[in-house]
C-alpha cells in the first residue's frame, strides 16, 4: 500500500487469508444446522424407528434436535478457554495445524452417521466441531491481529468477522434442496466443513509464524524480524520490534494474575467489566439463535420459502460486516458497537411486535417476520 512503507504485501494478505479460514469454518458450522432441520429430524425419526419399531415422539425429536443445534456451543466454551494455553505452547501457526485435525474428526461423524444410523454421531460431531470452532474464535484473531501492521489493525482484525458471515453465507446457499439440502446429501452438507480443514492444512506451511510469538515467547529475534521484512515487503521493521519489545518488557514486570485477583482488585475491575459487557452484547443480541433457528422461525411466520429469507438475512449480514471494514479505522470501534446496539434494539421493538401478530398462515406476519429479521441482522 503506498505510503506506508509497502506495509501490505501479497504475502501478508495470503498469511491472513489462509487464517481467515478458520473463521470461515466457524461461520459454516454456525449456520449449516439451519437449513437441513427437517430433514435431520426425518433422520432422527427413521433411526428411532429401526430401533423401537415405532416413531419418536414431537417432543423427544425436538429435544434430540435442540441438543445436536446446542451442543456446538459447548465445545465452543470448552475451546475457547483452551486458546490461550495452546497458542502459547504451540504456536500460533502450528495449534492452527493441529485443531485442524478436530475439524476432520467432527465432519466424519456427522458424514457417516446415516449409513451408521446414529442420530448420536450427529450430536458428537457437533460437539468435536464446535471445540474446533473455539479454538479458532481465538486464534484467527490473535494471528491476523499479530502479523498486521499497527495503523491497519483495525480493519484487518474485522476480517474475522467477515469470514465468519460468509461462511454462515454458504452454508445457507448450499443447504438449498438444489444443492446439498436434498434428503441423500444432507450428510455431506454437514461434512464438508472437512475440505476447508484440508485446504488450510496445506497452505499453512507457506505461512510464518507470528513474529510476536517468536520475539516474546521464543526470544528470537533475528527470526521475528526477518518474517516481519517478508510481512512488510520492507527492511524498515524496527519500529515494530520495538513496539514488541516494549511490550514483553511490560509483560515481565505485571505479576501473574489469578482469576479471584481480577475480581477484587479495583484497577483491573474497569477492563473486566467493559470485557464481559462487549462479550455479553455480542452473545445476548440473540443474533446465533437467528442463524440457528432462522428456518424455523420463518415458516412458523408463515413464510412460503423460508430458505430463501434465510439467505437473504445472509447476504445482509455479510453486506453490513464489509462495510464495517471501511469504517472501523475512521468511526472508531465504540462508535460502531453503539450504534449495532442501537439499531437492534430500535429494530426489535418496532418490527418484531408487528411481526407476531396475526395469525401463524398471516401473509402480512411473513411480510413482517423477514423485514424484522433482516432488519435486525
Amino acid at each position: 500500500m503506498e505510503g506506508q512503507g509497502k506495509q501490505v504485501t501479497g504475502y501478508l494478505l495470503f498469511s491472513m487469508g489462509t487464517a481467515v479460514i478458520g473463521s470461515l469454518q466457524f461461520g459454516y458450522n454456525t449456520g449449516v444446522i439451519n437449513a437441513p432441520e427437517q430433514k435431520l429430524r426425518s433422520f432422527f425419526n427413521n433411526t428411532w424407528v429401526e430401533r423401537y419399531g415405532e416413531s419418536i415422539s414431537p417432543g423427544v425429536c425436538t429435544i434430540v434436535w435442540s441438543i445436536a443445534v446446542a451442543i456446538f456451543s459447548v465445545g465452543g466454551m470448552v475451546g475457547s478457554f483452551s486458546v490461550g494455553v495452546m497458542a502459547n505452547r504451540f504456536g500460533r501457526r502450528r495449534s492452527m495445524f493441529l485443531v485442524n485435525s478436530l475439524a476432520v474428526i467432527g465432519g466424519l461423524l456427522m458424514g457417516f452417521s446415516t449409513i451408521c444410523s446414529s442420530y448420536e454421531m450427529v450430536i458428537a460431531g457437533r460437539l468435536v466441531i464446535g471445540l474446533f470452532c473455539g479454538f479458532f474464535t481465538g486464534l484467527t484473531p490473535m494471528y491476523v491481529g499479530e502479523v498486521s501492521p499497527t495503523p491497519l489493525r483495525g480493519a484487518f482484525g474485522t476480517l474475522h468477522q467477515l469470514g465468519v458471515v460468509v461462511g454462515i453465507l454458504i452454508a445457507q446457499i448450499f443447504g438449498l434442496e438444489a444443492l446439498l439440502g436434498s434428503d441423500k446429501l444432507w450428510p455431506l452438507l454437514l461434512a464438508l466443513t472437512v475440505a476447508p480443514a484440508v485446504l488450510q492444512c496445506i497452505l499453512l506451511p507457506f505461512c510464518p509464524e507470528s513474529p510476536r510469538f517468536l520475539l516474546i515467547n521464543l526470544k528470537q529475534e533475528e527470526q521475528a524480524r526477518k518474517v516481519l521484512v517478508r510481512l512488510r515487503g520492507t527492511e524498515e521493521v524496527g519500529k515494530d520490534l520495538q513496539e514488541m519489545k516494549e511490550e514483553s518488557a511490560k509483560m515481565a514486570q505485571e505479576k501473574k494474575v489469578t482469576i479471584p485477583e481480577l475480581f477484587r482488585s479495583a484497577s483491573y475491575r474497569q477492563p473486566l467489566l467493559i470485557a464481559v459487557m462487549l462479550q455479553l452484547s455480542q452473545q445476548l443480541s440473540g443474533i446465533n439463535a437467528v442463524f440457528y433457528y432462522s428456518t424455523g422461525i420463518f415458516d412458523s411466520a408463515g413464510v412460503k420459502q423460508p430458505i430463501y429469507a434465510t439467505i437473504g438475512a445472509g447476504i445482509v449480514n455479510t453486506i453490513f460486516t464489509v462495510v464495517s471494514l471501511f469504517l472501523v479505522e475512521k468511526a472508531g470501534r465504540r462508535t460502531l458497537h453503539l450504534f449495532g446496539l442501537w439499531n437492534g434494539g430500535q429494530r426489535s421493538a418496532h418490527d418484531h411486535l408487528p411481526a407476531v401478530e396475526g395469525h401463524p398462515g398471516d401473509e402480512l406476519r411473513g411480510h413482517h417476520s423477514r423485514h424484522a429479521v433482516r432488519g435486525y441482522v
